[in-house]
């Protein structure tokens, strides 16, 4: 034991570094605070509904009622029990709180990855910090995007495991492949893990030229074999993730629309292109991973007394106070997104040894890097790039699902710290052998120390500090003002504000791309030592990096765990409670009651917040809550009643709509549609209690002949749970039931009597039944094949990941003492 803590005392002393760290950064957690999200609110608001019947019934239902009329809980939470990584997960979380835990995971798979390039071990960690306090890893943790940061989080240890394959470890790169591909997968953040598809592809396709040019195809194919094993492993552990998720995407935003759009002229399949694009980043925001602050950082919340706009508002009579909450609300972001958490920033000193590392390093890493971030920034730029962008979403695989494509600049905040530290490595092992070094490095000093300087003495010379709505925006603030001069004045206070957030972070930037060149140039001049460089270099990439997540994820963003306050219950949602009928819904008014889940919390919610909708539900959306509500359309829904707020006092107020249909009902006249569009546009006007429509396609389903007028019947909801929904119908014949409950044939089976019975889509997107004459029970269950299906793959998968695991550590016990008696008998 005591050897080989001696043999890994560095690894351990790094360890303990990366621990330190996270516990100064994250102190207020281990102070019993708690980080508030805008993200988890809204999680919160949707899952509240199936913990609660978690916790009543041991376990939690697929479905649930609290968003959207329904929708499959598999999309909002579930436990995976037969995946291994949920319990890796838990056991992750159980010694380091939510979000520490995540930062750690960035340090650790940072230093494997930068391990399994060869660096030294104390550089490996400063390029572990380099890539874990970018800016957009604690963006994303402030916001709440938790498993997307989970999934950036697993990105580095999966590369470095390609790079182990390839390289020729037969044994611990594949098996670990699988395993962080494994819980990379299990984040459930499809979106990130196609990006890193991406990125690997472009790698994998440069190892194929050199293996093809050094006639070595026949190991890379052995090395491509291992780990399409491993993948496919990785794949089938996750199958309760994937299958399900694959399944309902198909009948989301992110799959085929079923009406055909007039400007397009053909049914979509996947996201709609300017939505998928709304999250572009505009072309010269990539400075910003230079000078952070250059676009004026994020939206909101920058500017502070000694600044302009407020300077303007105390000049009209604002006292200072009042100045300040006026400018919080200012935008001094602008560039073209519709808003923004802060920039992509990756560090000054990292950049500018980035830069070095493209002209002095080496080899087919270098090569990959520059490709594969090219490719992602120029991705990136979505609407702003077509040429690219439409090229990938028109025709690459799977592109057109996913929105706000800026995401994939998690790749380059990889692999810009990679030949960052490449190229430092470079000067430890061949500085003597590169050609020209000292000019190269100065030239590099120049130029990227040079640009920061001449912004922070020319801003304007580089940069415009106004958005394309810059003039609609100011007329507006004129006409808040009083009058255009003011709006002018105000215009000219802000662009100021703006040039001088950029012109401070440029000379902080160069500040910080002067220290690292002197570094460099000090190693070169024999002036320092290795340990220093390493050590010195680390301090300044730290102390950045440090500097810049804290304006964004800090102390203050913080609170204590006793006050945390969750989603506050308000009067109109205590009264609205008292009526204890299980199926009535809400739509709350004072909110866009389809982009928010609070009020999910405490009722079944027509609206809701989630970024997969079903396309049905969100045609209704965009067809019949266009301009204007569609009161029947609420009706069909069962929506008891409406949270409005009063437009003179604010105040809250309930309005109970008595049209609404109710849980079920019979019909009198069924009538048949040719087609969605025709389905749709009926539905537009209508009495939902007496007449119903069904697409064409359901006829055979129906027995028409037999359907009479539903005089003295009755039906209605005698047990309510998400899963499954009990009514009790009598009639004197035949009879059309339509159910306020979304359709959805992917798990969903109805019973009368006990016997199964085809469900009917109605109404484009209720359910309804052909209900006989006479008394009768009727059940409704959601027990989706897929789920039942996938879980056993899923474990059978990772008992397989499992044994794997311990496979390879028993070969490398017995290998490793195979080589010490070999050695003891030397």
């Amino acid at each position: 034991m005591k050897q080989w803590f001696k043999e890994n005392s560095t690894h351990l002393a790094i360890s303990a570094l990366f621990i330190v760290l996270v516990l100064f950064y994250f102190s207020p957690i281990f102070d019993g605070k708690t980080l508030v999200q805008s993200d988890v609110m809204q999680a919160e608001g949707s899952q509240k509904e199936l913990f609660d019947y978690r916790a009543k019934d041991g376990h939690a239902p697929l479905w649930t009622n609290s968003m959207f009329g329904g929708m499959p809980t598999y999309q909002i939470w579930y436990e995976h029990a037969s995946n291994v990584a949920s319990y890796i997960n838990k056991g992750i979380r159980a010694l380091v709180p939510v979000p520490a835990d995540i930062v750690l995971l960035y340090l650790f798979g940072g230093y494997f990855l930068f391990s399994v390039l060869r660096l030294k071990p104390w550089l490996a960690a400063v390029g572990a910090i380099a890539l874990a306090f970018t800016s957009y890893n604690f963006i994303y943790i402030e916001a709440g995007h938790v498993n997307k940061a989970y999934a950036i989080a697993y990105l580095a240890p999966i590369i470095g495991s390609v790079l182990l394959s390839f390289r020729g470890s037969r044994l611990w790169g594949p098996v670990l492949l699988c395993l962080f591909l494994t819980l990379e997968i299990r984040t459930n953040h499809v979106q990130i893990t196609y990006y890193l598809f991406i990125a690997l592809l472009v790698y994998v396709l440069i190892e194929l030229y050199y293996a093809i040019r050094d006639k070595k195809l026949k190991g890379f194919m052995r090395a491509g074999a291992v780990q399409i094993v491993a993948a496919v492993v990785a794949v089938l552990v996750n199958a309760s993730v994937l299958f399900p998720t694959y399944e309902y995407s198909k009948l989301t935003i992110r799959g085929k629309a079923n009406i055909q759009k007039v400007d397009s002229g053909s049914q979509s399949s996947g996201l709609d292109k300017e939505y998928a694009y709304q999250w572009s980043q505009g072309v010269g925001e990539n400075i910003t991973f230079l000078i952070p602050n250059a676009y004026g950082g994020r939206t909101g919340g920058v500017l502070d007394k000694n600044s302009e706009v407020v300077k303007f508002f105390t000049k009209l009579g604002a006292p200072e106070a009042q100045a300040v909450q006026f400018a919080d609300r200012i935008p001094t972001y602008w560039g073209e997104k519709m808003f923004t958490s802060g920039p992509w920033y990756f560090g000054a000193a990292t950049f500018f040894l980035f830069v070095l590392g493209l002209i002095i390093v080496k080899g087919r890493v270098k090569w990959w890097i520059l490709i594969a971030s090219a490719l992602c920034m120029l991705l990136a730029f979505g609407r702003h790039f077509p040429l690219v962008s439409d090229l990938f979403f028109d025709y690459f695989p799977m592109y057109n699902k996913f929105r706000a494509v800026e995401s994939i600049l998690v790749i380059p905040a990889i692999l810009i710290p990679m030949l960052a530290m490449l190229a430092v490595n470079e000067l430890f092992v061949r500085a003597s052998e590169i050609p020209k070094l000292d000019k190269k490095v100065l030239y590099t000093y120049v130029g990227i120390g040079g640009f920061c300087l001449l912004v922070a003495l020319m801003p304007s010379l580089f940069l415009d500090f106004k958005t394309s709505g810059h003039q609609d925006f100011i007329s507006s603030i004129s006409q808040q003002l009083g009058g255009q001069a003011a709006g002018n004045e105000f215009a000219n206070a802000l662009i100021k504000d703006r040039s001088s957030l950029a012109s401070g972070d440029a000379y902080r930037s160069f500040f910080i791309v002067t220290i690292a060149f002197g570094l460099v140039w000090l190693f070169l001049k024999k002036k320092i030592t290795v340990p220093v460089f390493i050590g010195v270099l680390g301090i300044v990439i730290l102390v950045d990096l440090w500097a810049i997540d804290k304006r964004y994820l800090n102390n203050a963003s913080f609170i204590e765990e006793r006050a945390k306050t969750h989603i506050v219950e308000r009067e109109v949602d205590q009264l609205i409670r008292l009526d204890k009928d299980p199926s009535y819904r809400v739509m709350d008014l004072t909110t866009n009651p389809f982009s928010d889940a609070r009020a999910s919390y405490f009722h079944k919610n027509i609206g809701g917040y989630h970024a997969a909708k079903l396309m049905r539900f969100q045609e209704v959306l965009e067809h019949q809550f266009n301009g204007a509500i569609n009161e029947d359309v609420l009706d069909m829904f069962n929506v008891r009643y409406l949270i409005t707020q009063n437009r003179q006092n604010g105040a809250e107020q309930i309005q109970r709509r008595s049209t609404a249909s109710g849980n079920a009902w019979f019909v009198q006249k069924v009538t048949f549609v040719k087609d969605n569009a025709q389905e749709m546009q009926a539905i537009s006007s209508f009495d939902p209690k007496r007449e119903a429509f069904v697409h064409e396609s359901f006829k055979n389903q129906l027995n028409t002949a037999k359907l009479g007028q539903p005089s003295n019947a009755e039906i209605k909801l005698v047990s309510y749970h998400p899963d499954t929904l009990k009514y009790e119908s009598t009639s004197p014949n035949d009879a059309f039931a339509v159910f306020s409950e979304v359709y959805y044939d992917k798990g969903w089976k109805a019973y009368i009597d006990g016997t199964e019975v085809p469900i009917i889509r109605a109404d484009y997107l209720l359910r309804a039944l052909q209900v006989p004459g006479g008394n009768h029970k009727i059940e409704f269950i959601f027990a989706p094949a897929s789920i039942r299906i996938s879980n056993l793959i899923s474990l059978i998968a990772s008992i397989v990941l499992v044994l794997g695991l311990a496979a390879a550590v028993f070969v490398s016990w017995r290998t490793k003492g195979q080589k010490t008696a070999q050695d003891s008998v030397k």
